[in-house]
């Protein structure tokens, strides 16, 4: 079964337009019965079944009086596999168990009612596992061992942790609300049926938030309920105690007092509303923000190794049910909801991570965030070391990070140093499986629990699958939990890649990998994952594009969670008498943008450095594309230029600086993303013309900084109202945008 293959792409959707199963096919199946399912299979639907039927005969009158259209479905069909087959019979199957269940609930009840102490025994047990409620999101007949693929349990695991079961979770001595497994919000979350009025509103992908909630020094805007101004109850709502336990005692060991008001338990109990969040203004390490970081990230690992957690606990838990149960009564509970505990595949948690250092620290802060008793052995660990941690092993780690940084005298500025210091690799993708006693790492990716990666890593394999038939990227099928930290780094590389990914997720597998699938909930059969995962983007500013991946690609049916802030500005750093001149121009939409942004640069600009004859000009544009389009421009105008890209040879960048420095060359043109990964100091710029303002608010005050000259010159329009406030300020900012003026000047 494992190696049947359907189309690649071909989502619910696509499946539901093909029509493979036509309603004699569906007759047919309650006529076989509930284990005619081998039969079935092997049978290939056909486009062309039909019988005697009354309603075969309409469809066949249908179809001739509209040949065409039927012509055409038939050249576009594509025959279902066996797993596709075996998913729609499972649909059915369900569908019928419903029914019948409704039908004959009267007299469930009142054989219950009737039955008194005849039902004790493994009977009485049967019975107890297949009402409505008595284990969420139960198990069922557990896969062979050994299958490569999805399967939930193996041998490493497959024991149920006695020793994990939930008891009431105490804080100071004070009894927590929410901390039992039947209460926590990962079951209300992956137990709640979305109604098909639930399901249109998502798919219109229009948000409002409802309630505002300030926090220090920033403001959390919500859709639906707000569970924030009851914090104290939902801090460890479903948090495993040998979780809070061992995260507590780290806390302390590091010097803490007051863990329920710390900042990484503030983000947590945002993480475990299991609301999609959009936190973008977070404070990275590099920035002198280790603090703030370490404590944000601590909440995120702790959220997703508590979610893997549930997961397998709820899977064991079933598995132990079902082998109590005799023979006779197995066959009933596989139709039970309360049985449905997994997905299409293993691995529930994706964190997408730029750089291999950054990698580095979240996967040694996830071992030891996890208890002791999980991580009694950790494979592969010299090998992560090695390869993540630039060749610094585990034992020798701190002494050489300082040797290090004593020994390197770099004039790069100290952000660039602690964020390219390491292991500045940005192609890599790590599967992370932990079993009842051990963490492995490097497993396989169908057999991991986690997947940690690079957008460059996903994206390759993501395209290998789509120019190789033997190879697919299925183990994204199930995630529930994304996570993309560092967003503002990954803008820098090419955050494409992360819409690509995102759109990868959460769709239908192209083969089983062994999965149990009877096993399988519902919603995911139903195509409505991407509305139960949950996605946590960090990043430390934002634009349009992680707004449009928010806003268009995040789905959750608990709603978002997104910080609202106010900048003061980095004016001030600017340590050199320099008037700053800022002109704006008028664009009508934001697709104008960049076209009205070049016509006032040729028309109202360029005739100024045209006639000038100083030298020394310094062009400062945020975007790749932007630098192709003038640099196309002054070539046609044969102006005196040097350029300075991302993508420019190292031999071309000395000899540009050479010729800027010396005068031979008037005018360099300098991209942002050339300045993030060399932090170039530019000499002998005279004069400064930002055409459009940085993404990164540091890299402002840096090139304004290096000017030798008196004056630099900003261009800007209202769309670029989230970059000018992360710069101004958000007050100046919005007077700037609204202002009947079109020049502003700041010394």
């Amino acid at each position: 079964m494992g190696n049947q293959r359907f189309g690649r792409k071909r989502g619910m959707k696509r499946r539901v337009e093909q029509k493979p199963f036509t309603k004699n096919q569906n007759m047919m199946k309650k006529k076989n019965g509930r284990f005619g399912r081998e039969e079935k299979l092997n049978r290939s639907p056909s486009p062309s079944v039909s019988d005697d039927s009354g309603e075969e005969n309409s469809e066949i009158e249908e179809v001739e009086a509209q040949k065409e259209q039927e012509e055409e479905e038939v050249l576009n069909y594509k025959e279902p596999t066996m797993y596709d087959s075996l998913l729609e019979s499972l649909r059915t199957k369900r569908e019928e168990y419903n029914s019948d269940s409704e039908e004959n609930e009267d007299d469930v009840e009142q054989a219950h009612g009737a039955s008194g102490d005849e039902n004790e025994g493994s009977d009485s047990e049967a019975s107890r596992l297949s009402e409505p409620g008595a284990s969420l999101n139960g198990g069922g007949l557990g896969n062979p061992v050994g299958q490569v693929g999805g399967t939930e349990t193996d041998d490493d695991d497959s024991e149920a942790s006695g020793s994990d079961e939930e008891h009431e979770l105490r804080v100071n001595g004070q009894p927590t609300k929410g901390a039992c497994a039947s209460t926590s919000s990962f079951h209300s979350h992956l137990d709640h049926k979305l109604s098909k009025e639930e399901v249109d509103m998502l798919q219109k992908k229009k948000w409002t938030c409802k309630w505002v909630v300030a926090m220090s020094n920033c403001k959390w805007r919500g859709t639906g309920e707000c569970f924030l101004k009851e914090l104290d109850g939902f801090l460890f709502h479903g948090l495993k105690p040998a979780l809070y336990k061992h995260w507590l005692g780290i806390y302390e060991k590091s010097g803490g007092s007051d863990f329920a008001s710390s900042k990484q338990i503030l983000f947590f109990s945002l993480c475990n509303s299991y609301r999609d969040i959009l936190h973008h203004n977070k404070k990275p390490f590099y920035l002198k923000g280790l603090e703030e970081d370490s404590s944000t990230m601590d909440a995120y690992v702790m959220h997703s190794l508590n979610h893997i957690f549930r997961t397998r606990d709820l899977v064991k838990k079933n598995e132990a049910k079902i082998t109590k149960l005799p023979e006779s009564v197995k066959a009933d509970t596989l139709t039970n909801e309360a049985f449905l505990d997994r997905g299409f595949t293993r691995p529930k948690v994706l964190i997408i991570l730029p750089l291999a250092s950054v990698a580095f620290r979240v996967v040694k802060r996830l071992i030891d965030l996890t208890p002791p008793k999980y991580k009694s052995n950790v494979e592969e660990r010299e090998r992560f070391y090695r390869e993540f941690g630039a060749g610094v092993s585990e034992d020798r780690e701190d002494e050489d990070a300082v040797e290090s940084s004593e020994s390197k005298k770099s004039s790069k500025p100290s952000d660039f140093q602690a964020l390219f210091g390491g292991n500045n690799n940005d192609h890599f993708m790590l599967g992370i499986k932990f079993t009842r006693r051990s963490i492995k790492l490097y497993g396989d990716f169908y057999s991991s629990d986690m997947i940690v990666a690079s957008p460059l890593g996903l994206i390759t394999k993501i395209g290998e699958a789509e120019m190789f038939k033997e190879k697919n990227v299925d183990y994204l099928s199930s995630i529930e939990v994304l996570i993309v930290d560092h967003a503002d780094v990954i803008l820098m590389q090419n955050w494409s890649h992360v819409n690509t990914i995102v759109e990868q997720l959460n769709r239908i597998p192209c083969e089983q990998h062994g999965t149990d699938i009877m096993r399988i909930r519902q919603w995911y059969l139903d195509g409505q994952a991407p509305f139960y995962r949950q996605s946590i983007i960090l990043s430390s500013h934002i634009n349009p594009d992680i707004n449009g991946l928010f806003n268009h690609h995040c789905l959750n049916h608990e709603g978002k969670v997104k910080l609202a802030s106010e900048y003061k500005g980095v004016l001030p750093k600017v340590v050199l008498q320099i008037r700053q001149i800022y002109e704006r121009f008028d664009a009508k939409t934001a697709e104008d943008a960049d076209d009205a942004r070049f016509d006032y640069f040729t028309k109202k600009v360029f005739p100024k450095i045209k006639d000038s004859i100083q030298g020394g000009i310094m062009l400062f544009i945020s975007s790749y594309f932007e630098f192709i389009r003038v640099r196309n421009f002054l070539k046609s105008q044969e102006a005196s230029c040097c350029l300075l890209g991302e993508y420019t040879e190292q031999s071309d960048i000395s000899r540009a600086r050479v010729w800027f420095f010396n005068g031979t060359k008037k005018i360099m043109l300098y991209t942002e993303r050339a300045h993030f990964y060399h932090r170039y100091k530019i000499r002998g710029m005279q004069n400064l013309i930002i055409y459009s303002l940085p993404e990164r608010k540091e890299f402002y005050p840096e090139v304004v900084n290096m000017l030798q000259g008196s004056a630099c010159t900003v261009l800007f329009s209202r769309f670029d109202q989230l970059r000018l406030e992360r710069i101004v300020g958000t007050a100046a900012a919005k007077r700037m945008i609204t202002s009947d003026k079109g020049v502003f000047v700041f010394c």
